[in-house]
């Protein structure tokens, strides 16, 4: 073993994605390495695990192609950062923070730890400021507010892309700057492709800053794609000022990293083969959001994950519900149906809801008629379990009002265009008028005056 510095020649073993180096010292936990081969290629990589004289490394670009005796291990002595500046918005960059849209690397204010700084949980302000997506079951269904975390639970095949970058051109703030912070982690060529024509087209990329680890990059990176979103998000929210709002596609690619990982490593595995640290892992992205009460800005994330079989038990979106506040599931039923968003709206939840609606905020009638709204479509639920059963036409006249409210409901209510922008108000106002097919009788969370004013008579029968 030869030493020049804090530089070492030759590798101890290998294995997957990790690199053995033995006979190192004064080399500390993350600090980050360059890993140079026999040709001079210039590979990244960071300490994960430091022992008696053996230092265990993890090689983003994995480490094909490594020679054990000429490779070359140089210990920086900091740990990863990535350059942060106003000038990334517009910008794209590939998973580890370089650019791949031709341009230069933006000149930096200053270098980002991509670990980020821990939040004093008394140093944060509660989320209660409205977020419009354009979107009616989001916006009025599962209320998004700034420095929340609302994660998307989506299927394989399901169109969770469409909605991420709808929701990306039509998210709106009542008041300051708004940024998008777009990490996507194991994606296609033509996923990206679209995401990229889908902001360009919109005018929304002068606004996002897209951080992109394809499909056929090294899986290794994909540990390392959100952090370097999250740090840029960061600095333009605390900073800067900036209203962030974070995308993050797809968690499940980014957990299947992590088992690699860790099956690298010959850690004892979990649930089905997830790491035991799982949790803290995720805990350790969702909780990199939020707003603080000494600063403007704010950060709120939308991750979303597609679930294995539909799986909601799975161990990525089982934890995940418990980190986040609440959940917004699509429906494979729905989107079979030509439903766009297929938003399952009873199994959905935003938890800060409560908090961000009402007057000066959405408007006042919000909380009533969305109660209202669950409550009708959960009875249609039982009325199409009764239906396949006895048969439709033994429903009495009222139960097939309920039937013709649940189509609605959904074909014009949840069901929208990918180009069609709503108001909270166009919003409410649909609600309502789904509503008004039933008798006024039926609608009994709501108040007599909200009725009066809002009530369609026109639309009973």
């Amino acid at each position: 073993m030869l030493r020049t510095g804090k530089e070492y020649i030759g590798l101890s073993r290998v294995a997957g994605p990790i690199a053995i180096v033995e006979g190192v010292e004064d080399v500390a936990f993350d600090e980050t390495v360059d890993v140079i081969t026999g040709t001079g290629e210039r590979r990244h990589g960071r300490v994960l695990e430091v022992g008696r004289g053996a230092v265990m490394v993890q090689v983003f670009e994995g480490t094909s192609g490594l020679a054990i005796q000429d490779t070359r291990l140089r210990f920086l002595g900091q740990s990863l950062s990535i350059p942060v500046s106003e000038e990334s918005l517009g910008r794209v960059f590939d998973g580890m923070g370089r650019p791949i849209d031709g341009g230069p690397m933006p000149l930096a204010d200053r270098m980002a730890d991509v670990n980020g700084a821990p939040i004093n949980p008394t140093a944060r302000a509660y989320p209660r400021d409205f977020i419009q997506t354009g979107v009616s079951a989001i916006d009025g269904m599962n209320t998004l507010s700034r420095g929340q975390k609302l994660p998307i639970f989506s299927g394989s095949g399901l169109p969770h892309n469409e909605l991420a970058a709808q929701i990306v051109r039509q998210a709106r703030i009542a008041e300051g700057g708004f940024a998008v912070v777009f990490a996507a982690m194991g994606v296609s060529h033509d996923v990206a492709t679209y995401f990229r024509e889908s902001f360009r087209e919109s005018g929304a990329l002068a606004n996002v800053a897209m951080f992109l680890n394809l499909a056929d990059d090294p899986p290794i990176e994909r540990i390392i794609t959100p952090r370097a979103a999250l740090s840029l998000a960061e600095f333009l929210a605390f900073e800067r000022d900036y209203h962030v709002l974070v995308v993050l596609t797809d968690i499940t690619n980014y957990g299947e990293a992590l088992r690699e990982l860790a099956s690298a490593r010959g850690e004892v595995p979990s649930r089905k083969g997830y790491p035991g640290y799982l949790y803290s892992d995720l805990a350790s992205l969702y909780e990199r959001t939020g707003r603080l009460k000494d600063r403007a800005g704010s950060i709120t994330q939308l991750p979303i994950l597609t679930m294995p079989n539909d799986d909601i038990t799975h161990p990525i979106p089982d934890l995940t519900g418990y980190i986040t506040e609440g959940q917004v599931v699509l429906s494979r039923d729905l989107h079979q149906q030509g439903v766009y968003p297929p938003i399952s709206v009873l199994p959905s939840l935003s938890r800060l809801m409560k908090d961000g609606i009402g007057p000066g905020r959405t408007r006042a009638d919000h909380a009533s008629i969305s109660a209202q709204l669950y409550a009708l479509y959960a009875h249609v639920r039982d009325l199409r379990q009764l239906a396949s059963v006895i048969g439709e036409e033994e429903l009495s006249d009222l139960d097939k009002k309920y039937l013709k409210f649940g189509d609605a409901f959904e074909r014009t209510f949840v069901g929208q265009g990918e180009t069609e922008n709503r108001t909270i108000d166009d919003t409410l106002d649909l609600g309502w008028r789904i509503s008004s097919i039933l008798p006024r009788e039926e609608l009994t969370r709501v108040s007599d005056q909200e009725l009066e004013r809002h009530y369609v008579r026109d639309r009973e029968e």
